[in-house]
């Protein structure tokens, strides 16, 4: 079994922009920058004869290269259960529109519906019983960012392995979009 997400890498300069966000609530666990990315579908722990099925299904994707940005920021979660942070995309039909196809390929390869609404977004950091009042000023400093678009050209499929000092993900396969 491996575990598998389709995602979108950040450009260098959407990385940059999201740097300063790094700090202001304790205990929190930051993703290192080569870890930031824009889930498309969350895939889980998946059997290779599968993986091979999906990366067809993916491979099979045709969609225009469009434009994003990202915009404001926000948790999941709320009081003592406040999981992680993010970073907010901007609505975007075609990146909606790319999400779906990840998730009618996963079901074409055979993996079950994901039912949760999809909401595209850059996990900056993990957190373990924060406190509220620590991430509601972090989300009051920051909810106006916003970067400059960037072009959507490609998405990849991602491996992610767990280790004791977090996860760590691996481009496995890319998909060039046309």
């Amino acid at each position: 079994m491996i575990r598998l997400f389709a995602a979108l890498t950040l450009p260098e300069a959407a990385a940059d922009a999201l740097a300063p966000l790094r700090g202001g609530v304790p205990g929190a666990r930051w993703s290192p920058r080569e870890n930031l990315h824009v889930t498309l579908r969350f895939l889980g722990d998946v059997d290779e004869a599968l993986a091979d099925d999906l990366d067809v299904e993916l491979g099979r994707i045709a969609i225009e290269p469009f434009d994003i940005a990202l915009a404001g920021v926000g948790a999941f979660g709320e009081g003592r259960d406040l999981h992680a942070i993010w970073a907010g995309v901007e609505a975007n039909p075609a990146l909606t529109r790319l999400a779906a196809r990840c998730e009618t390929a996963a079901r074409r390869a055979g993996l079950k519906a994901d039912t949760r609404a999809y909401k595209p977004h850059v996990t900056l950091a993990y957190l373990r019983n924060p406190e509220s009042a620590d991430v509601a000023a972090w989300i009051q400093t920051f909810n106006r960012l916003r970067t400059a678009p960037f072009p959507v050209v490609r998405f990849g499929l991602y491996t992610s392995w767990r280790t004791d000092e977090g996860s760590v993900y691996h481009l496995e396969r890319d998909y060039r979009l046309r």
